[in-house]
């Protein structure tokens, strides 16, 4: 191995990834052949096949499985002494990489901008997913940070309260509620409702609070997205009890209104979690600690009355 080289486990990386020659060509503006003679000499090098070829497709030996291991951890090794390099002439500059859940689409970008400005150097991907996905995700070391509403089952987790967020009923403007105070929460008794899937955390809270006072709503509508959800309510369908970060764009100015109903909002956290045994970058450290001392100072300004979570707090156990 002591004559492969940089650029040779870049390409053989890339074609493991893509499992084809034609496409890591493609990603490293480089021709076909050119990509086939590099991960040759590459395969010379290590004196094992690297890869089977079956149909079109290409499938990793088990040397190329152990060598793709090692690339990674190569090229994160870089990375990382890149950003520190970078930190050390005082700047910030690296990729990071993000995995929120659905609801957190809503007010995750408005805390990038600003990051992002005062670290024009840092280059973002922003994953987008359900929670299911998420451990996916965490479970195969895939990103830097995780942001999440709930704390996920798995001990092997750091995780850091850093905002809260309130859920809140939420019916259509004309509902006959709207503009009272103070109301019992017995009123939602046999009201058309529009519930989140089941598994969702939202939806979770809100059956438990139910069961605990023995609230029975009539389940009109069962939806998996916010955005299905509020055009329901918009239509007339239902209430529905959501993030008040889902409401942040049209706010209670548009079809909706927050009606005011005892025991709500429902009080919760934003979490931001990475692998407990995960070595984080400097990028990453950097909006870890961004997030916990100014996320709230930046959600007052879209969503007044946001609070910040309790201080900065390390791996939570599932029972607390």
């Amino acid at each position: 191995m002591i004559h492969a080289t940089l650029h040779q486990l870049k390409v053989f990386e890339a074609t493991a990834r893509h499992g084809s020659f034609t496409r890591a060509a493609e990603e490293l503006f480089l021709t076909q052949p050119t990509v086939s003679i590099q991960v040759k000499q590459l395969t010379k090098a290590v004196g094992l096949p690297l890869f089977e070829q079956i149909g079109k497709r290409l499938y990793l030996t088990q040397a190329g499985q152990k060598l793709l291991e090692t690339c990674q951890e190569i090229f994160a090794g870089l990375d990382q002494f890149e950003m520190s390099v970078a930190d050390l002439k005082g700047l910030k500059q690296g990729q990071l990489k993000l995995a929120v859940i659905t609801t957190a689409k809503y007010f995750v970008p408005r805390l990038l901008g600003p990051f992002c400005q005062r670290y024009p150097g840092v280059d973002i991907s922003l994953k987008v997913t359900n929670h299911q996905h998420i451990q996916e995700r965490m479970a195969n070391n895939e990103d830097d940070l995780y942001i999440i509403s709930q704390p996920p089952e798995q001990p092997d987790l750091k995780i850091y309260p850093f905002l809260e967020n309130p859920l809140v009923v939420i019916a259509p403007k004309n509902h006959p509620l709207v503009g009272k105070s103070n109301v019992a929460i017995q009123a939602l008794n046999d009201e058309p409702f529009i519930m989140r899937e089941p598994g969702s955390g939202t939806r979770h809270a809100v059956q438990s609070l139910f069961a605990k006072h023995k609230i029975d709503v009539r389940v009109r509508l069962e939806l998996g997205s916010n955005e299905a959800i509020k055009q329901a309510i918009a239509g007339g369908l239902g209430i529905s009890v959501l993030s008040l970060h889902t409401i942040i764009s049209e706010g209670t100015s548009g079809e909706f209104a927050i009606l005011d109903i005892d025991h709500f909002p429902i009080e919760r956290q934003w979490y931001v979690a990475h692998l407990a045994g995960k070595q984080l970058s400097v990028v990453a450290d950097t909006f870890l600690t961004y997030l916990q001392t100014e996320s709230h100072t930046l959600a007052e300004k879209f969503l007044p009355g946001i609070k910040p979570a309790k201080a900065r707090q390390g791996n939570l156990s599932k029972a607390s």
